[in-house]
């Protein structure tokens, strides 16, 4: 979701530079990266007001919402019958329907790429 046209960055068509919502889905090798650094680049874009990080191995979710300048409140979801409720847009979603068709696998049979 972006706030007004889109914007992008000089010659890109892949990258804008206006975001109002970014959501990512986690991966075991990119999660710690996408709430330190990457999370602290996207701050500093000022059209930036919501991050919903979706993880792909549980039913969890973290969003984080700007208040004000340099002030951010955070929520976790991680029950079926909880509703995720944007703040910059009419949207809401229960997790039981965004994780509907996924099918979680134990931890421990999990495989570990060399």
């Amino acid at each position: 979701m972006v706030k007004g046209a889109l914007e992008f960055q000089e010659g890109r068509i892949d990258t804008i530079t206006n975001p109002l919502i970014i959501a990512e889905v986690l991966s075991k090798s990119t999660s710690d990266y996408d709430l330190t650094d990457k999370f602290a680049a996207y701050r500093t874009i000022p059209s930036f007001q919501e991050y919903v990080l979706i993880d792909q191995y549980s039913l969890r979710i973290e969003h984080y919402v700007k208040t004000e300048p340099r002030k951010w409140i955070f929520q976790e979801y991680d029950e079926s019958d909880t509703v995720l409720r944007l703040a910059s847009i009419p949207f809401e979603i229960s997790l039981a329907d965004l994780y509907e068709k996924v099918e979680f696998t134990p931890i421990e049979s999990q495989s570990v790429e060399a």
